[in-house]
């Protein structure tokens, strides 16, 4: 049986413009502002809520809940799919934790600048304020060749009253945004003393430390259990770009499509676009043909893949 496309242009706007624009541009709105926004988990107003926030998990249930089933109610077929982890994005993927290049007199000279620093997480540990695991994780040193830019951590413990900032060196868990490429290295005012991520730490809103990592974790699995739930109670087509993408990701060659593979490497990797979010055309016919796949399983139609040659992603489709 063939099913026109124009049978699902009710359904797949409306579904998937309304609901999924909501869900990851939630999560993704607060990861891409380096967890500035804030996790309004327990909180169901949403009228509180900034444009940074992720949503609570019950109040994003119960809007999906109700939109879809006003969609089925009113005849609507189509197709539903969950959100990807949004941190497995080039976005998140491409600019290192160390990507400070120094020699040893300048790592001596930067390291002698945070010495009371670091002497007052000691003094903070003989108090009994912090433990020495934290002390150590939160201390400030450089060496000759590549070095950690230095950042400002919400979730350290608050040293204020020993007049300590809060503050540490970035690990390789925690996730640099893409646009920090342009910022780190660059200086205050034009003071050479005052070098961002360097001597001046970098504002949250660069980083997405493990903390917030996990609270875009948390929320992305509590919506796509959303997701796939109401698909499964309303009959619909369920598309999972979670797996769909973090295959993408994570594959060591990437995935094949057609006679190209894709993988989430900005500029080469083929499936993600220079801002490092938003997928390239060829990246977006992948996804759709996922889409199709999942309309044609379940409504029985034979709607045709598009081919991966018809669609660039940012170079010629010979390369």
């Amino acid at each position: 049986m063939l099913i026109e496309i124009g049978l699902f242009q009710e359904a797949v706007p409306l579904l998937n413009k309304a609901l999924a624009h909501k869900s990851n541009n939630d999560v993704l709105a607060y990861a891409t502002s380096g967890g500035a926004g804030k996790d309004q988990k327990g909180n169901f107003d949403p009228a509180t809520y900034g444009g940074d926030d992720i949503t609570d998990p019950n109040v994003f249930a119960q809007v999906y809940s109700s939109i879809v089933s006003n969609l089925v109610a009113s005849g609507a077929e189509g197709v539903v799919a969950n959100i990807p982890n949004v941190t497995t994005i080039p976005y998140f993927s491409t600019v290192p934790h160390n990507p400070v290049p120094l020699d040893a007199q300048t790592a001596a000279a930067l390291g002698q600048g945070f010495a009371a620093y670091n002497g007052g997480l000691l003094a903070a540990v003989a108090g009994g304020l912090i433990t020495q695991e934290e002390a150590t994780s939160r201390t400030i040193t450089f060496a000759a060749g590549q070095n950690a830019v230095v950042i400002e951590d919400e979730y350290l413990t608050n040293l204020g009253a020993l007049g300590l900032p809060s503050y540490r060196q970035a690990t390789s868990n925690d996730l640099i945004v893409l646009p920090a490429s342009t910022f780190i290295g660059t200086t205050v005012g034009g003071n050479a003393q005052a070098i961002n991520g360097v001597t001046v730490p970098l504002a949250d809103k660069w980083v997405l430390t493990p903390s917030e990592q996990a609270e875009v974790l948390a929320a992305t699995t509590a919506f796509n259990a959303t997701i796939k739930s109401v698909a499964d109670a309303n009959g619909l087509a369920f598309v999972d770009v979670n797996a769909i993408m973090n295959q993408v990701a994570t594959a060591t060659n990437g995935v094949p499509f057609d006679e190209f593979r894709l993988n989430a490497r900005l500029v080469f990797g083929g499936a993600f676009s220079l801002d490092g979010v938003h997928p390239t055309s060829r990246g977006y016919a992948y996804i759709a043909n996922k889409f199709i796949e999942a309309i044609n399983d379940t409504y029985g139609s034979n709607l045709p893949p598009v081919r991966a040659a018809g669609y660039t992603t940012l170079y010629p489709a010979s390369l």
